[in-house]
């Protein structure tokens, strides 16, 4: 491509201006640069497809106004685009309340779940197609009826109010449930998902929860079931209320159709609260997850019965053996203590016998030796058998059994009048010293 130079005239001085006392110089210029330019962009591109194809401006607009409306029509044609039934392209405009109006959009695969975006494309494309004017052009013979038809599905579906309404008498957006024979066929889970995932865009709380597959928890499967036994729903019947008249000449039968919708309204709601709620109880009774549970339930009911039981009756056997083991032990003791208590009484005998036997000792010691008379005199008189037994007597009251042994020990080892009187004397004594006698109360023994 040649080089093109442009000419561009300086600026124009103004009146009085003088390079002595009005220039000053601030800066250098840098050397001028030769440069080539490219024609680029959407201006230049549109001159030279007119220039190769040799079309004027108005012949090149028309052509690329029919190739954008051609593309239009083809774009997004997998998402919006879907066969047209003659008979919709036949309605009646005026009956809008009975028409689909995703279908008359090519939106009945999206429904309730299609964006804003998606409504306008699809009236974009459904517009070009079916048009008036390009319906004229063509040589159609079809009337504006579907067109309105496809302006007042538009004008409902972008209005958020009105296609709620729409959306809340949306038949075809349902998933009818399963029969058992289908749920065993195709799985109960598969089946029966879609079906409340469909009721769930009726619910004011978001998200839904899921319903989940075998590998749920308890808790998750209370939380699903919970949910839809308390479903709160922005389901309303609006859309199909007969249309109130816009005249006041008639205020009655107004306020007479009003009325009869309301109660229409209400109706409806009660209806599709039951419909929901025996959705939700044939659901509930063909999950096997509620049966595992409750088998599952069942066992570890019976588990902490056994447990308690097995508790209960360890806790028997171990009172049981306890009170053997009370029994025996009371029963040791007691022998023990009447054994002891015999030996106790045996001992005592014993030492009863000792005593009796220590204390004939004693009085068979003073009799053998003439009851402490010297050698050679006559036989004591009572008299003096009396006094010497008396003070023998009292002797053996002052002692006890040990000491009883040990007098009788040494008196028995004692042989002559003297060794026994000696014996008796030293006891005697101790026993004064003692304080257990007092000097001279025993006079025949010392």
């Amino acid at each position: 491509m040649a080089a093109v130079q442009v000419q561009l005239p300086l600026p124009v001085l103004p009146e009085g201006w003088s390079a002595e006392k009005d220039f000053n110089a601030i800066g250098t210029l840098s050397p001028a640069t030769q440069r080539n330019i490219e024609p680029v962009g959407p201006h230049f591109l549109a001159h030279a497809r007119r220039k190769r194809h040799r079309r004027t401006f108005s012949e090149d607009d028309r052509i690329q106004a029919q190739e954008n409306v051609k593309k239009v029509e083809d774009d997004d044609a997998g998402e919006i685009s879907e066969p047209e039934d003659q008979m919709m392209l036949q309605r009646d405009a005026k009956d809008w309340k009975g028409q689909d109006h995703y279908a008359v959009l090519g939106l009945s695969r999206h429904r309730y779940r299609a964006t804003e975006s998606q409504i306008k494309t699809a009236h974009r494309k459904k517009v070009l197609r079916h048009h008036p004017d390009k319906r004229a052009a063509t040589g159609s013979s079809e009337d504006d009826s579907f067109f309105k038809c496809i302006q007042k599905a538009t004008e409902v579906l972008l209005d958020p109010i009105k296609r709620r309404q729409f959306d809340s008498v949306d038949e075809n957006a349902d998933v009818e449930p399963p029969s058992k024979k289908e749920a065993q066929k195709k799985g109960w889970f598969k089946c029966w998902g879609p079906v409340f995932e469909s009721e769930g865009r009726f619910s004011k709380d978001q998200p839904v929860p899921k319903l989940g597959g075998n590998e749920s928890t308890k808790e998750d499967v209370e939380r699903f079931y919970n949910f839809w036994y308390n479903f709160d729903s922005w389901r309303s019947f609006e859309y199909q209320d007969e249309d109130v008249p816009d005249d006041n000449e008639n205020r009655d039968q107004k306020r007479h159709i009003e009325k009869k919708n309301n109660n229409a309204r209400r109706k409806k709601k009660t209806e599709d609260t039951a419909r929901l709620r025996s959705l939700v109880d044939e659901c509930l009774a063909g999950d096997e997850r509620i049966k595992k549970f409750k088998q599952q339930e069942r066992a570890g009911k019976n588990k902490k019965r056994e447990e308690k039981e097995e508790a209960e009756r360890k806790q028997k056997e171990d009172k049981i053996k306890a009170q053997a083991e009370a029994e025996r032990l009371k029963k040791e003791a007691e022998e023990a203590a009447k054994a002891e208590k015999a030996e106790g009484k045996k001992a005592k005998e014993a030492a009863k016998n000792a005593a009796k036997k220590n204390k004939r000792v004693l009085k068979s010691s003073v009799k053998d030796v003439n009851y402490l008379l010297p050698e050679g005199e006559a036989a004591a008189g009572p008299k003096r058998v009396d006094e010497v037994l008396n003070d023998v007597d009292l002797v053996m009251t002052k002692i006890d059994n040990e000491e009883l042994a040990s007098l009788a020990g040494k008196l028995g080892g004692a042989k002559g009048v003297n060794a026994v009187s000696s014996v008796w004397a030293e006891e005697a004594k101790r026993l004064v010293v003692a304080g257990k006698l007092k000097d001279g109360e025993v006079r025949t023994l010392v």
